[in-house]
């Protein structure tokens, strides 16, 4: 079976390459740089998911997968404040979608202004916490928990959710 990955990020493909391979015999998993199809910085759950089913599709079609996976990190503004999101999309060998969402953590007011001005979560983030790359790594989740719960974590989080809910269908559909 093969699995594809709408991303190169590091944290991403390694979640999906833990997953399925630690669960599911046979499987070798592919990756390619696919955009997401919104903006660079996803600003609501529904932007956050399509951004997931649009990576899923693309990546199943161009690496000529089984099944194509797509993980995208958003934000959302609430009335108790703007909140981290991630969603996750699998695309199956008849293109249908399955998607899970993750954990949310508020952000820091002060991060409002510049996410509103169109800057993306990722830098942001390498500002505040004097570091690079925060977004291959621990990621925002990793940051505001003091590394109890790291980005691969969530996404591996993610991961199980679909890879489970791919399995309950095939069971039910046969």
């Amino acid at each position: 079976m093969i699995i594809a990955v709408g991303s190169t990020n590091p944290a991403k493909v390694n979640a999906v390459r833990e997953t399925w391979q630690e669960l599911v015999p046979d499987v070798t998993v592919l990756s390619a740089s696919i955009p997401s199809g919104v903006r660079n910085q996803p600003f609501s759950d529904d932007e956050t998911i399509q951004g997931a089913i649009h990576r899923a599709r693309q990546a199943k079609k161009e690496l000529n997968a089984d099944v194509g996976i797509g993980l995208e990190g958003g934000v959302v503004e609430t009335p108790f404040g703007l909140f981290l999101c991630n969603w996750s999309a699998l695309a199956d060998e008849n293109d249908q979608c399955l998607i899970a969402g993750g954990a949310r953590i508020p952000l820091p007011d002060q991060f409002r202004a510049p996410l509103h001005e169109g800057r993306e979560l990722g830098p942001i983030m390498d500002e505040y916490s004097k570091q690079t790359g925060i977004r291959h790594h621990q990621g925002a989740i990793g940051v505001f928990t003091n590394g109890l719960v790291d980005r691969k974590e969530m996404l591996i989080h993610l991961c199980k959710i679909l890879l489970g809910q791919y399995q309950f269908h095939k069971l039910k559909n046969g």
